[in-house]
């Protein structure tokens, strides 16, 4: 049977046929595929307008359909994704399939269909993406985000069984909350972590969340008696344990095998996945999409398997493979020595990578070596807060000299400590940093201009970024030269072609 599938979420609307990635913010140009003037922004409104969800019925009407040649339109979705769109869908396409709404899963493999139409729950989706793609035989899977269609936090054991953790474990929930709190906006999580690094432990902040984590988990803004008078930065570090804590508390107790697959929005915690290798001693899989941007994704896999009894894994780098041609050929020996020297790079290789990171075709580059880049890079190009630190892409066979940590990371999905400090660029204020490991299969050109980078520096490594300046990753060569042209990137190099400021 041949598979069309569409996430319709809150906000990461995107769509997948087995090929194509189709992460729609990377062409609306709205980050969460949101107006920038929605509440979900810092320092925004404080009201969501009807008219900013006209992104999604524009989703809805363009691509929740089946297209010609489709056998089944599978699908998941967001409470909040069909808020608006919700009598349009289950009046017209949806009408003789309303039991959706009462569907509740035992079992990572449990399904609806019916007449053509696939439907799982957006936690089953996060799941089967990741164990599927992780290639393991059997594992645990935790999926965990701040919001789905009928859970926050489930837990499926080596037999797929589920155990709903929503309200035990609204972690996903809870940071969201306080990241609106503090001023970072709703969907402000990864910044909130990136001051994790500068704080410590405060018994108040930590009283305070223990008290809201037992209390009733509601979607609307909170009227929490709560001022932070120890500021941000130990309320995001005291956010950080506790979150290690309920995990510790709630998670470690129902392991069933040695391998764990993790994935939803939390998963990008990257502080949390790496305390998990401690506890799981074959290994931890974490995918590239772990967010609702990969959605779509997880739910062909699922319906792929079940209906066709094919395992199916998806790419890393499944956008659109676009042709250009420039007039000066790229020498990657030459790009390393200009990062060598000091100059940033603006990196765009073949089809865009799936999920928010860059890893290796939309990346910024530059010298980790160099300890006021992050300044630098921050205050001239990305254009955002000075205390978000940036990643380092090292060579796998490496990555042990430099960094405290038992597996690969090729996804930048794990938060490790730094063991030299020959790389101040890369390394955060309390020692770690947010590693990625490259090898040659992964991405050869990629691992190619690294390695033409250690051979000039004797440095393994190159600081990683997403290529982008306040608004998704580029997608297109149009998007990248107008970035490249619009902040202070030095060199930019598009497939084999290199551009020049003064071309």
């Amino acid at each position: 049977m041949k598979i069309y599938s569409v996430a319709l979420n809150l906000h990461d609307h995107n769509t997948y046929d087995g090929n194509y990635h189709n992460q729609r913010e990377r062409h609306t140009r709205f980050k969460h595929n949101l107006p920038y003037h929605a509440e979900a922004y810092a320092h925004q409104s404080d009201i969501l307008n009807p008219k900013d969800y006209r992104l999604n019925d524009e989703f809805v009407s363009e691509y929740f359909k089946k297209r010609d040649g489709d056998d089944v339109l599978a699908f998941t979705y967001t409470l909040g994704g069909i808020r608006k769109s919700k009598d349009e869908l289950f009046n017209t396409i949806l009408k003789d399939h309303k039991e959706i709404l009462n569907y509740e899963p035992k079992k990572l493999w449990d399904h609806y269909y019916k007449d053509g139409i696939y439907y799982i729950d957006h936690h089953q989706s996060h799941a089967a993406y990741a164990f599927i793609n992780s290639g393991f035989e059997e594992s645990d899977i935790l999926a965990i985000d701040g919001i789905g269609s009928k859970y926050r936090c489930v837990f499926f054991d080596k037999d797929k069984n589920m155990i709903d953790l929503s309200d035990k474990l609204p972690i996903g929930w809870l940071w969201n909350h306080m990241s609106n709190l503090t001023g970072f906006g709703t969907l402000g999580a990864s910044k909130l972590m990136g001051k994790v690094g500068y704080g410590k432990f405060n018994q108040y902040y930590y009283d305070f969340l223990d008290t809201v984590l037992s209390g009733p988990i509601l979607e609307k803004k909170q009227n929490w008696p709560f001022v932070p008078i120890y500021g941000i930065d130990d309320l995001a570090y005291t956010l950080q344990q506790i979150t290690i804590d309920k995990l510790k508390e709630y998670i470690w107790p129902l392991k069933t095998c040695e391998n764990l697959c993790i994935a939803g929005g939390v998963a990008y915690n990257g502080y949390m996945n790496e305390r998990f290798t401690n506890h799981y001693m074959n290994e931890v899989y974490v995918p590239p999409a772990v967010g609702d941007e990969g959605q779509a994704i997880g739910t062909y896999q699922h319906a792929d398997y079940v209906l066709n009894q094919n395992i199916h894994k998806s790419q890393t780098y499944a956008g659109v493979e676009y042709d250009y041609v420039g007039e000066e050929k790229a020498d990657y020996r030459e790009v390393a020595q200009a990062i060598a020297d000091g100059k940033i790079v603006g990196w765009f290789q073949g089809k865009s990578e799936s999920g928010n990171r860059a890893l290796g075709n939309r990346s910024i580059l530059a010298d980790p070596r160099n300890p006021d880049i992050k300044d630098i890079i921050n205050h001239t190009i990305k254009m955002r807060e000075d205390f978000r630190p940036f990643a380092p892409a090292v060579l796998e066979e490496h990555y042990k000299e430099y960094f405290k940590t038992r597996f690969p990371s090729p996804y930048m999905s794990r938060i490790c400590k730094v063991k030299t400090d020959k790389v101040p660029g890369i390394t955060h204020v309390d020692g770690t940093a947010r590693i990625q490991t490259v090898n040659k299969n992964f991405n050869e050109k990629f691992y190619n201009i690294i390695n033409e980078f250690y051979k000039i520096t004797g440095i393994p490594m190159l600081l990683n970024t997403s290529f982008n300046c306040q608004e998704p990753i580029v997608e297109t060569p149009e998007q990248a030269i107008r970035t490249f042209k619009r902040t202070a990137l030095d060199m930019l190099v598009i497939n084999d072609y290199i551009i020049r400021k003064n071309d």
